[in-house]
Order: structure tokens, then sequence, then C-alpha cells
């Protein structure tokens, strides 16, 4: 099952400070078309990346990292909240051959109405979401979460 998309929405103001610290990361584009053939070997490789980076990085909030309440970056200090681990698996996706079209920066509304970034990864088997607050990586459709 695809995600359902409706009108424009703005961009998080986390993501534009971002981009605007470094344009390079968010030049990327792949052309709009078909989303990325999912394998055997690219299903592995999914798995493999959300596992590690969400192993690797230990949670802790913008505020008590950067002492600001909302900064995206890549969690070079083995730190970060979710939309760094979100940046570090786009990262190491794009690293492995995945079109930076087919990975896309997604915030969502956790059941408790707390916003919360992921990853959604576009495939030809529909979107899978990968969250540093989930082990497995899961459809969107299996998520609690409302995608904005």
């Amino acid at each position: 099952a695809y995600m359902h998309t409706g009108g424009r929405t703005t961009q998080p103001v986390g993501h534009y400070e971002f981009c605007q610290r470094s344009p390079g990361e968010c030049s990327e584009r792949t052309p709009k078309g078909a989303p990325v053939e999912l394998t055997r070997k690219l299903w592995a490789t999914i798995v493999k990346i959300n596992n590690s980076v969400n192993t690797r990085i230990k949670p802790r909030t913008d505020m008590e990292n950067y002492g600001v309440e909302e900064y995206w970056a890549y969690p070079a200090n083995g730190y970060g909240d979710c939309e760094d681990y979100a940046l570090e698996k786009r990262r190491e996706l794009m690293d492995a051959g995945v079109p930076a079209g087919n990975l896309l920066m997604t915030v969502a509304r956790q059941p408790n109405g707390d916003g919360h970034a992921v990853l959604t990864v576009r495939t030809s088997l529909g979107e899978f979401i990968l969250d540093n607050l989930e082990t497995k990586v899961l459809s969107w459709t299996d998520t609690d979460y409302t995608y904005l």
C-alpha cells in the first residue's frame, strides 16, 4: 500500500535550517519516477542500516545536545533525536546506492500527539518506515502514526 499524499505542507523549520547550513545535503534530487526496486539484498541493507543506526546513536534531545529546542544535524557525536537518526539512515542508504528521491524525511504525530520524524523509503512494494522508536522496519500502514 502506498502512502496517500495531500496538498502541500510547510517544510519543518529544523530541516530548512539544516539545508541552509549544509546546502549540498539538500540539493541531491532524483527525478520523480518509479520507486526503487525492493530486492532481498536491498531489504537486508535497509534492515541492517536501521538496526546499526538505532544501536550506535544514543537518544538525546536537541536542548541537551545543542542547547536549542530544534536543531537538525547528523549525529556526529553519537547522540541525537528522531530527525538525527533519520538523517543518518538517509545518508547511509544513499551511500548504499538508494536514490535520494526514494528516501523521504517524514514528519508524523505519535498517538500521544507528540511530533516525530522518521525516514520513509519508497519501494516497488510500498513505503517502509525506519524509526528510532521501533526495532523493526514496518510498512507505513503498520505504524500508529499520523503522517503530516
